[in-house]
């Protein structure tokens, strides 16, 4: 392994053109030379060894004299999937543990050994099992491998899934908020490795395991019985960890000591700490979004929401026994908006009872009507798993997946209608192929919808297919675009910077709300248990994201990216003009905990829930 490194590092030194295609070379003359094989090793075994040795500050890492410029360069040249931070952060989902359900969809799996709709198979979930679905865990092990991986983890997106947040206990949701955030602060720390050994001791002394063997054979007989309808998921998940004296001894400590304190401590210290949360994200439905909750959810630090609502069919989730109505999904839109928070949608093509033409029109009415316009989209073809209640109308004749050919008419109406301020984030849940009765498998399935549409010349507009992602770009080239459109609730302003071909490098969410939304919508300073930590008024304007994209670059540093550059400076500085010629008195900022220190160097102040910065001339 030395070999490799120092005869890429002489690489370098030597060639001043040295590219991805120079790693190739040299990687293939050593292991001709060591191995007489061109595939002994592969790129994704070099960094680990690299940070291996510098981490031990061993004398090899000291023989190889790198300096800091060629270090970041290595890194980059070596960067394993470098998609997973393109956009600007790097991404880290975590499992709750499993818990009972509210619902009951029909199209949801029934795996009792993770939470509802989730599959042991998954990888969040393989991550998850392995971690206890312990957060302090499954951050830290996700930051590590995205580190030995080459990717920057300064800048962290959380993303919480596990069904419905709030079917949880709130002394759980709090303590495990906490436990990432401390997490976060403590990655890379020998406080953070140490806490890691303890904690995995800890759960081990309860008798809880963590091997697939033994956790598939300790979960066989309930989820047999749940396959034969002989037990609910819910009562196979309370007999299997409610009832559980392991899992009891553990529950006892998954919640704070010190209350809301400690959260606020471990926030606190996240503001100005090496790795911080640039956005929270928790998963829940329609029917599950109040005011009040919505508080509860700022007082965590969440910036976004990710709600399943499938589709805009009440007959159709009928069906589907998905029981949520229209004006619960009207609502939620609108309180969500109005509180500031990205809205980010599930929707689900093939469901139980659709056709491709409904669902076409279905997806068409999500982005252009006034009521919804999600901020983005996870656009997600039903499939069958075994454990489903899908089987049942599977098995009768009463529903089958779509052809291929139906799929991909579907979805590439779908992105050809998607307006340039939606994102479509996903087009496939990373179910194993292996656990799919009838749908699709492919894997690539969103490549194989834009390639379709680019065939028949049609144009892509959403945000995903723009963003600038590795693409150099000249800032000279760019140019700021306000695109606006209404809601039920609000006039919003969608404000770009793109290149001249139309690539994304750079946009901000500002919402102007109507001066009667508040009150139509039953949202007042009562309808939550505190409004004194409210503090936004109906003259105050709401940036709901700011996000310049590009491959992360590190805090402090400028790099080779887009970001860092005074983009986002920009975007504010237009949105406060929008704002104040429009009327309003004030503009609020949705701030990420790690954010915090940023828009107060914009002029922002700390103002309860949100962050202020006046608008008078």
């Amino acid at each position: 392994m030395d070999d490799v490194i120092q005869d890429i590092l002489e690489g370098m030194r030597t060639r001043a053109g040295f590219d991805e295609r120079d790693v190739t070379r040299v990687l293939q003359l050593h292991n001709r030379r060591a191995h007489g094989s061109e595939r002994a090793f592969v790129k994704k075994d070099i960094l680990p060894f690299l940070f291996e040795q510098k981490e031990a500050d061993s004398p090899l890492w000291h023989s190889w004299d790198i300096d800091e410029t060629t270090e970041e360069r290595l890194i980059a040249l070596l960067r394993v999937k470098p998609r997973r931070t393109s956009s600007g952060v790097a991404t880290v989902s975590v499992i709750t543990k499993p818990w009972p359900c509210s619902g009951e969809c029909l199209f949801c799996p029934n795996d009792v050994r993770m939470p509802k709709s989730y599959l042991a198979n998954e990888p969040a979930c393989q991550r998850a099992e392995r971690n206890y679905f312990d957060p302090y865990l499954q951050v830290a092990s996700r930051l590590q491998t995205l580190h030995r991986m080459g990717h920057p983890t300064d800048k962290v997106e959380l993303i919480v899934l596990g069904g419905t947040w709030t079917d949880y206990e709130e002394s759980y949701r709090q303590w495990f908020v906490e436990e990432l955030f401390r997490a976060v602060n403590e990655f890379g720390m020998v406080a953070g490795r140490e806490q890691v050994a303890q904690r995995r001791k800890l759960y081990e002394a309860c008798g809880i395991a963590n091997d697939r063997p033994t956790l598939e054979e300790q979960a066989h007989g309930a989820q047999s019985a749940v396959d034969a309808g002989e037990l609910s998921y819910n009562e196979a998940v309370r007999e299997l960890y409610l009832s559980s004296p392991a899992w009891e001894s553990v529950r006892r400590w998954q919640q704070l000591d010190g209350g809301e304190e400690i959260l606020i401590e471990q926030q606190c210290a996240n503001e100005d700490a090496a790795h911080r949360v640039v956005g929270l994200v928790v998963e829940t439905r329609p029917d599950a979004i109040t005011p009040e909750v919505l508080v509860n959810l700022r007082r965590l630090g969440c910036t976004k929401v990710q709600m399943g609502i499938q589709s805009l069919d009440e007959h159709r989730l009928a069906m589907n026994s998905r029981h949520t109505t229209l004006s619960q999904i009207k609502r939620a839109f609108a309180m969500m908006r109005l509180f500031g928070f990205k809205i980010h949608i599930h929707m689900m093509a093939n469901l139980f009872g659709a056709t491709p033409e409904e669902d076409i029109a279905d997806y068409r009415k999500l982005v252009s009507d006034p009521a919804y316009i999600p901020d983005e989209v996870k656009l997600y073809p039903c499939v069958l798993v075994e454990s489903s209640n899908l089987a049942t109308p599977y098995d009768q004749g009463e529903w089958r997946a779509y052809t291929r050919e139906e799929l991909l008419s579907v979805l590439a109406a779908d992105v050809a209608v998607t307006p340039p301020y939606v994102r479509i984030s996903r087009m496939i849940r990373d179910i194993s192929t292996q656990d799919i009765v009838a749908g699709n498998t492919m894997t690539n399935l969103r490549q194989v919808v834009e390639q379709a549409l680019q065939d028949g010349d049609v144009s892509i507009a959403e945000m995903r297919h723009r963003e600038v992602n590795r693409r150099e770009i000249d800032e000279n080239d760019l140019v700021l675009e306000d695109i606006t459109y209404e809601t039920a609730v609000s006039e919003e302003h969608f404000l770009q910077w793109v290149t001249s071909e139309g690539f994304l490098a750079g946009c901000l969410r500002l919402s102007l709300p109507s001066m009667d939304a508040f009150d139509a919508w039953g949202i007042t300073r009562e309808s939550t248990d505190n409004g004194a930590d409210w503090l936004f008024c109906e003259r105050d304007a709401m940036i709901r994201e700011v996000h310049v994209y590009s491959e992360a670059a590190r805090l402090h540093k400028q790099g080779e990216s887009v970001q860092h550059r005074g983009l986002g400076r920009s975007l504010i500085e237009r949105a406060c003009e929008i704002a104040r010629e429009a009327g309003y008195d004030a503009i609020n900022v949705i701030s990420a905990v790690g954010t915090r220190a940023y828009y107060r160097s914009c002029g922002f102040e700390d103002a309860g829930l949100y962050q202020k910065r006046p608008l008078a001339i």
